[in-house]
């Protein structure tokens, strides 16, 4: 498995280091920590030596001005606050693979970059949990690699806990193939002791209202519209316990109605789940998710507990 970390040094990047341990990862993987230097001057003029040197290995003028850039003191910073964060990983993790490097540019686009060269399994980072207002007018690094990423991305939102205690995760299915993908990550990880997975599917039935009651075939309408969603929720609820049997873990299946966005968070926060699974809607290109958005968006922007997005590597 290959796990590309965001890094930047606040508390949320430090939670979501220690949200990795809660995580279910594996005991080997490949992890590589990267901090991003958001370098608004530009460095120190290099000699002219510098420059013939550097264009020699530089593709394009963006790529020169990159390897320029890595000189500033911000970059070294940031390279400084990715080995940390290495050490620290790699303690958590001893059987890990564990690499730093550090970028200059926009955070969420300098990681997007790297996830398209290096194609990760998962991409982590944290959360810095704006209100909805400054979500919606400042965007967020974690919203934007969401959007933009082609592999798994885990919005973490690590909790004070000791490592091997029970984790308890939410999977939101809806019989689609990119749920049944969620159900599968969670199924292929390895979870402490007692740990448990709730199944949340969210049900929007058509609600009863005065025609039924004077109109008789369509109140007969409604009537086989709800023995058919319970049908659907019955099959449903039986496939995600197939899938999860593998694992050595308590499963558990619950359906609630209203709003996929809102329920699913609502059903971490009364449980206080750890984490929230979902599939990502498999949209054909980047443009697509940004316009149209996801209830998997959604409830990452949303909820209080981490979030994984689970989707198949599009690039691999």
């Amino acid at each position: 498995m290959k796990i590309l970390i965001g890094y930047d040094g606040s508390d949320c990047a430090e939670a979501a280091l220690d949200d990795l341990m809660r995580a279910g990862l594996p005991e080997s993987a490949e992890a590589h920590i990267m901090s991003i230097a958001e370098v608004w001057l530009p460095p120190p003029p290099p000699s002219s030596y510098e420059i013939v040197e550097e264009a020699r290995k530089a593709h394009s003028p963006a790529e020169l001005q990159r390897d320029f850039a890595k000189h500033c003191p911000a970059a070294k910073d940031a390279l400084a606050l990715a080995q940390r964060a290495c050490e620290r990983v790699q303690t958590k993790f001893p059987k890990w693979k564990v690499t730093a490097d550090s970028s200059c540019g926009s955070p969420a686009w300098e990681l997007v970059a790297k996830a398209d060269q290096w194609k990760p399994d998962l991409i982590v980072v944290g959360s810095h949990g704006r209100t909805a207002l400054g979500r919606f007018v400042l965007g967020s690094v974690s919203q934007r690699v969401l959007t933009e990423a082609y592999c798994s991305v885990r919005i973490a939102r690590g909790r004070v806990e000791e490592p091997d205690c029970p984790v308890r995760i939410i999977v939101g299915t809806d019989g689609s193939e990119p749920s049944d993908e969620a159900l599968r990550s969670v199924s292929a990880r390895k979870w402490p002791a007692k740990s448990e997975v709730k199944v949340v599917l969210v049900d929007d039935p058509l609600a009863p209202n005065f025609l039924e009651k004077i109109i008789p075939p369509l109140e007969k309408m409604m009537e086989e519209d709800r023995r058919e969603e319970r049908a659907w929720v019955e099959k449903i609820s039986a496939h995600s316990l197939d899938i999860l049997r593998a694992a050595d873990i308590k499963v558990t299946c619950v359906v609630r109605e209203g709003d996929p966005k809102r329920e699913l968070c609502k059903a971490a926060e009364d449980w206080g789940a750890d984490c929230i699974f979902v599939g990502s809607a498999g949209f054909s290109n980047r443009f697509e998710r940004f316009v149209l958005g996801s209830i998997s968006a959604a409830v990452a922007a949303r909820a209080h507990c981490s979030v994984e997005v689970v989707r198949k590597n599009l690039k691999q």
